[in-house]
């Protein structure tokens, strides 16, 4: 059980990303965060302490609001861990490493590891979720420029009927695109008989 727990990733992001996330229960009990499909159960995030809670009395338990600008989330600590984490306070800058729990509809930091940070780090996380999540739409964005460069030239081709068609040259400079690309397309797409070339380098819509 160790094992597995030292092999989960402590993933960097964003609270609003967390909240965004969907709680998967199994057998009655929190097992992971579905976020784009991946399973979160390990976090690492950093933000300022806006509020503190603390109860010394037969129940330790300490209580704290995470907030990144981006949203809040609460840190809970039980016991003998509550003591651990006494030292924060109200106003600083923390990086928190710690295991996503869910209680009561909401989805919360039980740390790990807490410390102290430099403001500038705030910036620094934030540039740094940001091109991930450029990374992320790039990768799930390809398909749907593949299709956009099909319809583009299926369009184009339409439009040049009363023309008796349209040459490669005119195709690669309306796309855009690289003419070995736009070759390719055209390739498929006679292949489909979806359009003909009635002579080299003139293609048409067949339909």
């Amino acid at each position: 059980m160790e094992e597995q727990f030292k092999r989960n990733i402590a993933y960097k992001l964003r609270i609003e990303k967390i909240l965004a996330g969907i709680p998967i229960i199994e057998n009655e009990r929190f097992s992971f965060l579905n976020l784009e499909n991946q399973k979160i159960i390990r976090i690492n995030v950093i933000g300022s302490i806006v509020d503190k809670y603390v109860s010394d009395g037969e129940k330790k338990f300490l209580f704290l609001t995470l907030d990144d600008g981006s949203g809040q989330i609460k840190i809970k600590s039980f016991g003998d861990d509550a003591e651990k984490f006494s030292w924060i306070s109200q106003g600083q800058i923390v990086i928190v490493i710690g295991t996503l729990r869910f209680f009561n509809n909401e989805v919360y930091i039980s740390p790990e590891t807490v410390r102290e940070q430099n403001p500038k780090y705030l910036i620094v996380r934030k540039l740094e979720t940001e091109k991930q999540n450029q990374n992320y739409q790039t990768q799930h964005s390809k398909p749907i420029q593949q299709k956009s460069l099909r319809e583009s030239i299926i369009d184009l081709i339409k439009n040049s009927e009363s023309n008796g068609g349209i040459s490669m040259e005119i195709l690669n400079s309306s796309t855009g695109m690289s003419s070995e690309t736009v070759s390719n397309e055209i390739g498929r797409l006679l292949e489909e008989g979806t359009i003909f070339e009635p002579r080299p380098g003139i293609v048409r819509w067949l339909g």
